[in-house]
């Protein structure tokens, strides 16, 4: 596969954790730890690949509505997980980063979220966005509030004003984004900015997903001829 036919932005719908779990008689947050150690090799992956931009949906603005035990078990994952790769990533010159509110977080998970993205935030290499309390409805009613707060004239407000003030406005739209678990559908992911975005679903749940499930997608995108509404995009 040419450089030029790798997408530059990769982002990840990390389906199926608590199906996986189900399927082996396990409480669901070993399915989250499993995913997590799937995540690791993931990153790996990417950044082989020549990836720029990996993206991955860990927790929506609805996941709030599962039990009060599994949600508190994701956040000393998350601060864990976080903890703990840091250090390797910013080894491979890799930057982390985080995408969502942060108002409903616990107090020590936001502390090691902005320590991570403070330690790796001069780092050049592959770029790993944590969506966490992540919803794209709510991305951009946040972004509507920020340009009335600025006082911009209602007739000023263009599509460009608007990515401007998204959550990560610097960081390209995503050129492919993953489904895993059988599921096709975005579930209020990156709403804005995949309106182009080649999607790829597969039948794999998150922790069974591997080098050979991440190369078929890549391989689907080399395939495609992007449009974009209009000409033939050059790969």
């Amino acid at each position: 596969m040419s450089a030029g036919n790798i997408p530059k932005h990769v982002a990840v719908i990390m389906d199926g954790n608590g199906r996986w779990a189900r399927k082996r008689g396990l409480p669901r947050v070993l399915g989250h730890r499993k995913g997590v150690r799937v995540l690791e090799k993931t990153v790996e992956n990417a950044d082989a690949a020549g990836v720029k931009y990996l993206s991955v949906y860990a927790f929506s603005t609805e996941n709030w509505k599962r039990s009060e035990m599994e949600v508190a078990g994701l956040m000393i994952l998350f601060e864990r997980y976080i903890k703990k790769k840091v250090g390797p990533l910013k080894a491979r010159h890799g930057r982390i980063r985080f995408a969502g509110r942060r108002d409903r977080l616990p107090d020590s998970l936001i502390n090691t979220i902005e320590e991570a993205e403070e330690s790796t935030k001069n780092e050049p290499g592959i770029q790993l966005i944590i969506c966490v309390d992540y919803g794209g409805r709510q991305e951009i009613a946040d972004a509507v509030k920020k340009i009335i707060a600025s006082g911009t004239a209602p007739e000023a407000v263009t599509e460009e004003t608007l990515s401007a003030h998204m959550y990560l406005p610097d960081v390209p739209e995503p050129d492919l984004i993953i489904r895993t678990s059988g599921e096709e559908r975005l579930s209020n992911f990156w709403l804005w900015t995949a309106a182009y975005s080649e999607l790829f679903f597969t039948d794999a749940l998150w922790p069974d997903f591997g080098r050979e499930e991440f190369e078929a997608a890549l391989a689907s995108y080399a395939g495609r001829q992007r449009r974009k509404g209009g000409r033939i995009e050059e790969q």
